[in-house]
């Protein structure tokens, strides 16, 4: 029987699940939208995900990612829980050993992290303005009644693309609107988003940092070959897109989760018969203190399963002596 290690993303756009072997190939990768339910759809996940095998094989170890880690942590008992930064600096680390600076872009928020020596120097996040992420060209390729996968196609044609204020989402908008009315055609509109797009990336998430080959593009807008040209343009440097740029935050937390479960040999999955287990969230002020700390609970099958959010240890306390699960800052490092 075959072992693999599961690796989970849970964002809130998307939840990404992912299964390598020992060496890194990946076996099955699968991609379903978060839609603001984040335990019934990963569940529904890695059901999906087992039926989709048609060998026989166990789990080795599972690592979670994203912003839901802590939650996916609590369902599926996880050996490794790692920020995103450090999953997907892993990630990349793996399959371009070299890597200097890497350049993830998501639908809803982008960072840059900057490698040396082959480990985190730095690191920015943008979580604010939609100017530099995913769901800005998803508008605009909406608004001009474009499939978003032939959205960087049309950018390839263009001959003289016009800029666009790309400082603010709507702006920009406004701005291709008004390109659209003076008479510029639609291939030179769309290659100006793009480079909009990476300007206000550059601008931001990237600014001050100094971005060394080799650059590696991570995240779904890697798919769109219109952003790998217009970076290339700005940079004026090779960039290069990992085979499953889409889910390398899984993919790092499933290589985390192998290097762990490998010192300790075992691992603390629950099995996927944890889908039919019944999970909840909720949470509580605590008004102990001035602190006013706000403590999340998952409820497993009506009983508490973990807690999270108190400062002072009390809740901690509680749950150790009830041998339930707590997540302290510390596993999210």
């Amino acid at each position: 029987m075959n072992t693999f290690y599961l690796g989970i993303d849970v964002g809130s756009v998307s939840t990404n699940l992912v299964l390598i072997d020992k060496n890194s190939k990946v076996h099955k990768k699968m991609y379903v939208r978060t839609q603001g339910q984040p335990i019934k759809i990963l569940k529904e996940g890695l059901k999906a995900l087992k039926k989709s095998m048609k060998e026989e094989f166990r789990i080795g170890g599972v690592g979670t990612t994203g912003s839901g880690r802590q939650l996916a942590s609590v369902m599926v008992g996880a050996d490794v829980v790692k920020n995103e930064i450090t999953a997907h600096a892993v990630a990349a680390l793996e399959y371009y050993p070299d890597v200097r600076t890497i350049l993830e872009i998501g639908g809803q928020d982008s960072k840059i992290i900057i490698i040396r020596d082959g480990i985190v120097y730095d690191f920015a996040m943008n979580t604010v303005c939609a100017a530099g992420t995913g769901s800005f060209i998803d508008r605009q390729a909406s608004r001009l009644n474009i499939p978003i996968e032939e959205f960087g196609k049309y950018a390839l044609k263009s001959t003289t693309p016009v800029r666009i204020a790309g400082r603010c989402a709507v702006f920009a908008e406004s701005d291709m609107i008004h390109k659209q009315q003076t008479g510029h055609n639609l291939e030179d509109i769309i290659s100006g988003l793009c480079d909009a797009l990476v300007r206000n990336y550059l601008n931001n998430v990237g600014k001050g940092k100094e971005i060394l080959e080799p650059i590696v593009f991570q995240g779904g807008v890697a798919a769109n070959v219109g952003i790998v040209a217009a970076f290339e343009r700005a940079l004026n440097k090779k960039i290069h897109v990992p085979e499953n740029y889409d889910v390398m935050g899984a993919l790092g937390a499933a290589i985390l989760a192998r290097e762990e479960t490998m010192k300790k040999g075992t691992t603390g999955f629950y099995g996927f018969e944890l889908t039919e287990r019944d999970y909840k969230a909720r949470s509580f002020e605590c008004k102990d203190c001035s602190n006013m700390c706000e403590i999340v609970e998952i409820l497993s099958d009506g009983l508490p399963a973990a807690r999270w959010g108190d400062r002072c240890g009390k809740w901690n306390e509680s749950l150790n002596q009830g041998n339930i699960i707590h997540l302290s800052s510390e596993t999210s490092a």
